[in-house]
């Protein structure tokens, strides 16, 4: 009995350390989930919401957060930063070479404790990323539409072969994507990745979008920033679905990043 009850009291120890260390991450220290880990930063006050973001092919959550710059201009929209950790490195999209982890299982674990820990909903939860990881974000918006109220991403769509519209869930959020016309290693064409991959096209997948959510014809809107070429497709299910063109390279500029999510209803807080 006595052995039995010194058992339990070391489990529940064990229990209690665990969950400690758990309620200590954020920022520089890792959150972790069932397969993986993420990071987060909350701006200072109530945060309106979390940006959760998939990084460019080879990065990290840990890198991510050292580019200030984004992180910064985020937080200035008073959205918490969360930062997803791709398996070394990697994202698992379909159609891409990379098949290591279920990375949507991944995301809803991260999600669900998004959700325990901070309160974040899907009615206050934006997805996006960069490059492959901006391709990881289109699918998981196809698959998962309502457990996100928008979606922002730079330079990645989904691969082929694309979905059909009805692959997807028909309940997509609203999304802007941005896209710089001379793009080479992500093209608005997309292009072959060794012998049997191939990035889809971004016209394609943003025609494929619009008609799941059942959105009107676009037409061209007045650019968000100066050098940005949008066009919008309003009376879609959830709301409008714009894409916007630069004439630069692989990137994610700050200044676009903080004119989407002032369209998408976050302004910067005063």
């Amino acid at each position: 009995m006595v052995r039995g009850m010194l058992a339990l009291t070391v489990l529940l120890f064990a229990c209690l350390q665990a969950e400690a260390g758990r309620g200590a991450c954020g920022g520089s220290v890792a959150c972790p989930v069932p397969g993986g880990d993420y990071r987060i930063v909350l701006p200072a006050g109530e945060a309106k919401g979390a940006y959760v973001y998939f990084h460019g092919y080879m990065g990290s959550a840990e890198d991510q957060m050292r580019q200030t710059a984004l992180v910064d201009t985020v937080l200035a929209h008073h959205l918490a930063f969360v930062a997803l950790d791709g398996y070394q490195g990697s994202w698992s999209v379909r159609g891409g070479p990379e098949k290591s982890r279920d990375d949507l299982a991944y995301l809803r674990l991260v999600l669900a404790d998004l959700g325990r820990s901070h309160g974040f909903r899907p009615a206050n939860t934006l997805i996006g990323g960069f490059s492959l990881g901006a391709s990881m974000a289109w699918y998981a918006a196809c698959d998962e539409g309502g457990r996100f109220a928008g979606m922002l991403t730079f330079s990645g769509v989904f691969w082929d072969p694309l979905p059909r519209p009805t692959d997807c869930a028909a309940a997509l959020p609203p999304m802007i994507h941005v896209h710089g016309r001379a793009d080479g290693t992500f093209p608005l064409a997309g292009r072959a990745i060794g012998a049997s991959h191939h990035q889809g096209d971004t016209f394609k997948s943003i025609a494929l979008y619009r008609q799941r959510a059942a959105c009107a014809a676009p037409v061209p809107r007045r650019p968000v920033v100066a050098d940005l070429d949008c066009t919008v497709a309003s009376g879609c299910r959830r709301g409008d679905s714009m894409l916007c063109l630069h004439a630069g390279g692989h990137v994610v500029r700050v200044s676009d990043l903080d004119a989407a999510l002032t369209a998408l209803g976050y302004p910067v807080a005063r």
